[in-house]
């Protein structure tokens, strides 16, 4: 397995890919990979040639410094779990410097408003960060494909705006979003819960599953009601924000209207530890 930490070094391989005529799936990652990541690998391992993952914890979409500072940080152990998926999977694992030259900053995108819904009322400038990270990937990858998982539905839509702003032709793969047994959606910050977190934290799928059951007979204010109700019982998980949303522009809605479709969207903090979660409604 490679694993390349100078931008030059991915960049030449690319190259010889390229010249030879091989395809090229691309996996973002900010490490500590779990098997939400390892099913992206896999589904781009089936599709591609070539598979690039990188491993970097973006500084410039974090919102504090504490969370930046606190998000793991496992790149020995994700490079043992990827040579035993697959020893042709190229790792690049550059520094910030490596990304963004001196000067790390994000360039500030107009996503047509998609940036200002849910993660991005409660976490300004975040979308700026994620998709200036991704353009300068996607220019030194020069990937055919990406994979994206669906947890992240908000960044999913996102990052499709970026590639028709910037006039890319990377095909950006939504991939199911990957749980564990108790219907807990894979995190890298998972591994920071403790256990009276992780035996609470199930709860967050199981109202998303009643919430799809109940989206075609109760009104979406009830819905929002009951849902504020479940975290005001619970001592552990603080609800920050549910909304109930078009799939399409990500606006939350009041009322449901016929040949729409809808997703719940929520975010949710076990102690200092914040969770999000999304499921398709119709």
């Amino acid at each position: 397995m490679r694993v390349h930490k100078k931008r030059l070094d991915i960049i030449a391989d690319v190259a010889s890919f390229i010249k030879k005529g091989e395809t090229i799936g691309f996996v973002p990652t900010m490490g500590a990979l779990h098997q939400g990541h390892l099913a992206l690998i896999e589904r781009a391992l089936k599709e591609n040639q070539k598979v690039i993952v990188s491993i970097f914890v973006n500084p410039t979409q974090f919102n504090t410094s504490e969370d930046l500072v606190n998000y793991p940080r496992t790149l020995d152990s994700d490079i043992k779990l990827l040579s035993k998926l697959s020893e042709e999977i190229i790792v690049f694992a550059p520094t910030p410097k490596e990304v963004y030259g001196d000067q790390i900053s994000s360039i500030s995108y107009d996503f047509k408003g998609l940036e200002n819904e849910m993660e991005g009322k409660f976490r300004p400038g975040h979308f700026d960060g994620v998709g200036t990270v991704l353009y300068h990937f996607f220019n030194i990858i020069t990937p055919n494909k990406a994979y994206f998982g669906e947890k992240d539905f908000q960044q999913l839509q996102i990052v499709k705006k970026l590639i028709e702003i910037e006039k890319m032709s990377v095909q950006i793969i939504g991939c199911p979003i990957y749980r564990e047994e108790s219907g807990l959606a894979l995190s890298s910050r998972n591994k920071r819960l403790n256990q009276k977190q992780l035996d609470e934290s199930p709860l967050i799928y199981s109202i998303l599953k009643q919430v799809k059951k109940d989206f075609g007979t109760k009104s979406v204010t009830t819905l929002n009601k009951w849902v504020s109700e479940q975290f005001k019982a619970n001592d552990e998980l603080t609800l920050e924000y549910f909304e109930i949303a078009k799939a399409s522009d990500l606006k939350s809605i009041k009322r449901k209207q016929k040949d729409t479709k809808y997703r719940a969207f929520i975010a949710v903090f076990a102690g200092e530890i914040r969770l999000i979660d999304n499921i398709a409604l119709n």
